[in-house]
């Protein structure tokens, strides 16, 4: 065997060990707890934003999920069949000429949200310098879309038809947006300087842009074609703390639907009819998923009230899953879906009298994954397990029913995230 036919072989050897398995994990990898969320091959695992089924317009081309440009700003949405919550996501993407694409996540599906954009954060993908309309800066490639601008020292974006690689790090509302290997964004989630560019831009008409902690990762063809490979994964923990929703000083970190009356007195927070008699809410600025909910109430006048859970809200219209507060004989601790189905459960009338009219009563909600639990006053209530819940995400919020003549005072709304 000659020297050089020696080398020749040793070379490929080299060149083959150096090939870089796409769509793959390596063994270490597997162990760190990552997960691929495109195999290479097949779309299993992602369906229509809002479907349940894929019906396009994207396809497997050559190792890579392709979208082909069919899609608008409407439609050509795809989305993970899993959720998820605290996370590093990391992929390769390229684009065509000119193109727009995005990868969003902490997305929100329901009937209520046409659109993804509406709930989830972008990170933006797009070619800045063959786009054919004037673009802001918010619009360009690796912004956090509308919202927050990379530095553009570190972003180094390679040209149209050439492979990147973008990164995002969620870790309980801390987020960093990574190009090429190097960090070019970083910022807090539900801060008050997240929540004053969200309430001041793009999404002030977009009441629940942002708030979830946890959604589907959605991928957007925007009428461009765009590719992706090496799409994966890795969860990271999720805080485990306790919240004290009410201060009992004044209505922070809450949001008044409606115009009912809200307020603060003697250290309790009041709901009470106003004189359109409408309905009311009191909502919590960011979303619970899963949580045990303690919370204290007096009934004073009529009582018809509730505590919503995973509901979202425009104008004076929730969609979620009440925990029923009620005059005796209506079914407090019983669980009511705001829309479709009705009640889900109403409590049998031998056990009414554990409620009790105009003095404290206490609320236990237990919300974890698809299964409820109530109880009041240390009485189990409702226990049901639903997989329309398991797909729900959204605020806790208070309710006055409509028909006025309605007050009651809260306390103690104190609130562990499981």
């Amino acid at each position: 065997m000659s020297k050089i036919y020696v080398l020749v072989l040793l070379l490929g050897v080299l060149l083959s060990g150096c090939s870089k398995n796409e769509n793959t994990l390596t063994r270490a990898e597997k162990n760190a707890g990552w997960e691929l969320l495109f195999d290479g091959k097949t779309l299993q695992g992602w369906r229509d934003y809002n479907g349940t089924q894929l019906t396009g317009p994207w396809e497997v081309e050559a190792g890579t999920i392709k979208a082909e440009g069919q899609g608008s700003d409407a439609s050509g949405y795809i989305v993970t069949d899993k959720q998820y919550e605290n996370f590093i996501l990391t992929w390769d993407w390229k684009i065509s000429k000119g193109g727009n694409s995005g990868m969003l996540y902490h997305v929100v599906e329901g009937s209520q949200f046409p659109v993804p954009y509406v709930t989830g954060p972008e990170y933006q993908l797009i070619d800045d310098v063959n786009f054919p309309e004037p673009l802001e800066e918010w619009q360009k490639c690796g912004a956090d879309y509308a919202m927050y601008l990379p530095d553009k020292s570190k972003l180094k974006v390679k040209p149209a038809g050439q492979w990147n690689n973008s990164k995002i790090i969620f870790d309980n509302g801390h987020v960093e947006y990574w190009m090429n290997g190097v960090k070019t964004l970083e910022f807090e989630a539900w801060s008050d300087e997240w929540f004053a560019k969200k309430n001041n831009g793009k999404w002030k008409n977009d009441p629940e842009y942002g708030l979830s902690p946890s959604g589907v990762i959605c991928l957007q063809d925007h009428g461009y074609p765009a590719w992706f490979r090496n799409i994966k994964i890795k969860k990271l923990p999720s805080r485990k703390d306790t919240v004290t929703l009410f201060n009992g000083h004044d209505l922070k970190n809450w949001i008044i639907y409606g115009t009912e009356k809200w307020y603060v007195q003697n250290n309790l927070l009041v709901c009470e009819s106003g004189p359109d008699k409408g309905y009311g809410y009191l909502a919590t600025k960011q979303y619970f998923r899963d949580f045990d909910l303690s919370v204290d109430f007096k009934q004073i006048s009529n009582g018809n009230s509730g505590v919503f859970f995973r509901s979202t809200i425009d104008g004076t219209k929730i969609s979620g899953w009440q925990v029923e507060v009620a005059p005796k004989g209506d079914d407090t601790g019983g669980v009511y879906e705001s829309y479709g189905r009705g009640w889900l459960h109403q409590i049998p009338d031998e056990e009414e009298n554990i409620l009790k009219p105009g003095d404290w009563n206490t609320m236990r909600i237990r919300v974890v994954g698809p299964e409820v639990k109530t109880w009041l006053n240390g009485h189990e209530m409702t226990h049901l397990s639903d997989s329309l819940i398991e797909r729900g995400n959204g605020r806790i919020a208070l309710q006055i029913h409509d028909g006025g003549g309605i007050k009651v005072l809260w306390k103690n709304l104190i609130l562990k995230r499981l």
